[in-house]
């Protein structure tokens, strides 16, 4: 095979650059003589405790909630789960302040259950449980989508013999599906919890910027940009690491070489 033609480098030099600049920029403009400073600031050890609150309770539930649910488009293929798909990819396309504001007309005060909610004292909007409910609603998709893949790709006849011998669903799944699907949903998780961790128009519609409670690292990062644009250089340093670090355990998931 022959190497790329001239304009094709070209092309492609200006598209790294372009995004390679602002990375760059990020770093030049880093406050590097108030970094132990800022690093210890209470304003990002307390966004970062509510971040490692919210990313980890809301992976915990988009697994439970999610597995089923990756489970059924995958084993039962039908008219429902025709329709289910679409209601799943929604919140991916979705601005994700109208994802805030489809959560506020469901459970906020005046929302669909958040009457029935705030009777047995639940209030979720403004709240820290309203930012782990937000982050699971944006990032649920990303984890059923990757874990549909997975059980898609073990044997149907595999699936149907285990059945045949009188395993039950509930061990099917659980001996058969998931372990073979492991990397899947390995994969399924991270990507969640990147969503997660990067969530902010549903975050800051449904459950608001209240610093202690609601206000993760996209949050912060956004509040500090007036009042000390040095600590938001440094979140925001912070979630790109982060991001690179994801992008990297999922680089065999992501990108397979061309045969």
């Amino acid at each position: 095979m022959t190497g790329p033609t001239p304009a094709v480098r070209v092309i492609a030099t200006i598209a790294l650059l372009f995004l390679a600049l602002p990375f760059i920029g990020l770093l030049a403009d880093l406050p590097w003589r108030r970094l132990d400073e800022i690093l210890t600031s209470e304003a990002l050890l307390e966004s970062l405790r509510v971040t490692s609150i919210v990313v980890p309770a809301a992976a915990v539930i988009i697994v439970v909630l999610g597995t089923p649910v990756a489970w059924l488009l995958a084993r039962y293929p039908s008219r429902l789960t025709s329709l289910i798909r679409p209601l799943l990819l929604v919140p991916i396309v979705l601005p994700p302040v109208i994802s805030g504001l489809v959560l506020l007309s469901a459970f906020g005060r005046r929302g669909l259950l958040g009457g029935a909610l705030e009777s047995v004292g639940v209030v979720l909007p403004f709240s820290l449980a309203g930012t782990v409910i937000a982050a699971v609603f944006v990032s649920l998709p990303f984890y059923v989508l990757a874990v549909e893949v997975g059980f898609r790709q073990i044997p149907a006849a595999r699936l149907d013999a285990a059945r045949l011998l009188g395993t039950t669903e509930q061990q099917e799944l659980a001996s058969i599906a998931i372990p073979n699907a492991r990397n899947a949903i390995a994969a399924g998780i991270l990507l969640a919890a990147a969503r997660a961790l990067g969530e902010f128009g549903a975050t800051i519609t449904f459950a608001g910027n209240v610093e202690g409670s609601t206000r993760t690292l996209p949050l912060a990062t956004f509040a500090a940009l007036e009042s000390d644009p040095g600590l938001a250089r440094v979140i925001g340093l912070v979630l790109v690491g982060i991001a690179v670090a994801v992008i990297y355990a999922l680089r065999g998931s992501l990108i397979r070489p061309m045969r």
